[in-house]
């Protein structure tokens, strides 16, 4: 073969490459709202950074007839390119080629640029639209998963894993999203389920659509399994993109660093009557949160999940922290399985990637009820407590008003290795509240009293004024300041620059037992 010949060869190739599934499968992808593996991509990166991987890889399959029907690709994009300027390693399922399904040389090419990430330090993107193992591969293609799942616990804690569902994600391949850091799901065009409708009918004689059944508003509102459900694939790969901006490369790097002219001393008035004086009245912590953080730019993660705490992403004198708030506006910020279980994911995600951690703690205990009791809030609620006690990284707390029971201790107090406790003058840190606290140990002075109702009241005020305030906590050393509202960002911010060459460890050992 000449080289003319090779090089007509290798532009025959790329072309028949780049176009999938070919030209009617690419119309029939967009007219489903869809885009295509590789225009996902280019939203993605930046433009022109990105370099391809086994573009000419093509199954190995002989059987069904397999044989004469050989793409390049094989129905997976994969390389590496940037975004925002730093190093990101991908992979785009092709849905117009088999379906987007999985055989021994696609689950190859993942593994190829998943081992990149590792080796490089770099952040790994998933684009998935894809039905799944390809059956006329049989056991080929369940192997190829088990290496693709392998490589998503290798790493684990080593680099950032963010995952898109873009289309369809069944069967045994929900594992290796399930098994990343972050779950982007787009709304009406996506799903995620073990086994799909059919079979659940077949099989338990119930009926449900695809949308309800693994939908993206399904698992972000409901299963928690996704981060966030977003209206278009252009929001999705924004999403991805916006997340990126707050993460380390690795888990040996700190957070990027990003310059503000929002000023460290910035007071703000209206933090002074955010917090109601009322223990009972509710309000919203991410209103407070916007209010302390550069330029009020708070990223919020799993909103629609657990909103009795608010877990996201924001910056204090250009660092990235890690924020967890109790939500007074939900549930009152009580602590139950759901909660818990984001909490704790958080945490320790924040924890793995050198991501300070900054705390606001409105908390009045654990949700009591026979449901939660019954599903595991003893096991779930340790999660939260594990997280935190486990976690090395700076540690700033500040507790807006209350803090009882249980949940003061597990909300990163001093006792669980946190580095700076701050408390509002609001604060009430306390065993229990002051109408069961009275409740309890006067409950012989309210019988004898004359009027229960005045009694009560005189008790209770006594009882604040004693032990429900953030004073005698700080008399102990439990809290290391009580500061004026309007003091939180230049307090969070000199905290932050304090602690920021802070080193800690904990005991040398193969992992931890989490209660999973």
């Amino acid at each position: 073969m000449s080289l003319e010949d090779k090089i007509k060869r290798l532009e025959e190739l790329n072309a028949r490459a780049l176009m999938g599934g070919g030209e009617a499968r690419i119309e029939r992808q967009h007219a489903q709202g869809k885009l295509t593996a590789r225009e996902r991509i280019e939203l993605l990166l930046d433009p022109g950074t990105f370099v391809e991987l086994d573009r000419f890889v093509v199954h190995r399959c002989a059987d069904f007839g397999m044989d004469a029907n050989k793409i390049p690709g094989d129905g997976v994009v994969t390389g590496y390119g940037k975004v925002e300027g730093r190093k990101v390693f991908l992979f785009a399922q092709d849905f117009t080629v088999f379906g987007g399904s999985l055989s021994g040389a696609f689950a190859e090419k993942i593994c190829k640029v998943m081992d990149l990430a590792m080796k490089n330090g770099a952040p790994f993107v998933g684009l998935n639209d894809g039905a799944g193992a390809r059956i006329q591969e049989g056991v080929v293609s369940l192997g190829g998963y088990g290496e693709v799942f392998t490589r998503n616990v290798m790493a684990s804690g080593v680099v950032p894993q963010i995952s898109a569902i873009m289309g369809p994600c069944a069967g045994g391949a929900v594992y290796s999203p399930a098994m990343t850091d972050f779950i982007v799901m787009v709304k009406n065009t996506s799903n995620m389920f073990i086994t799909g409708p059919d079979v659940i009918k077949t099989v338990t004689h119930e009926e449900v659509s695809a949308e309800d059944l693994g939908g993206a508003m399904a698992h972000a509102s409901k299963s928690g399994v996704a981060d966030f459900a977003v209206g278009s694939e252009e929001e999705a790969v924004q999403t991805i993109r916006t997340l990126l901006s707050f993460l380390p490369a690795n888990n040996l790097e700190d957070p990027p660093f990003v310059a503000t002219e929002d000023p460290p001393q910035r007071q703000d008035p209206a933090l002074r009557n955010l917090v109601p004086d009322n223990p009972n009245k509710p309000y919203d912590i991410k209103e407070l949160i916007k209010l302390v953080v550069d330029d009020g730019n708070f990223f919020e993660v799993h909103p629609l999940f657990g909103k009795n705490i608010v877990v996201g992403f924001g910056r204090f004198g250009g660092r990235s922290v890690g924020i967890v708030a109790n939500q007074p506006a939900h549930r009152a910020g009580v602590l139950d399985i759901d909660a818990s279980r984001k909490g704790g994911r958080f945490v320790r995600f924040c924890d793995a990637f050198n991501l300070p951690i900054v705390t606001f703690v409105d908390v009045p205990g654990f949700l009591p009820g026979v449901d939660q009791e019954h599903d595991g809030i003893i096991t779930h609620g340790s999660k939260l407590l594990y997280a935190f006690c486990e976690a090395t990284v700076p540690r700033v707390t500040i507790i807006t008003r209350k803090a009882y029971g249980g949940a003061y201790v597990v909300m990163s107090s001093k006792h669980t290795r946190a580095d700076i406790n701050f408390a509002f003058p609001t604060a009430e840190i306390a065993v229990m509240g002051p109408d069961g606290a009275v409740g309890i140990v006067f409950r012989k002075e309210l019988a004898e009293a004359d009027d229960t109702a005045a009694k009560r009241s005189e008790l209770e005020d006594d009882y604040r004024d004693k032990f429900a305030n953030p004073f005698k906590a700080a008399e102990l050393g439990y809290i290391d300041e009580v500061i004026h509202p309007e003091e939180t960002r230049q307090k969070v911010i000199g905290a932050l620059d304090m602690l920021s060459q802070k080193r800690d460890q904990n005991p040398p050992k193969k992992h931890g037992n989490i209660q999973l």
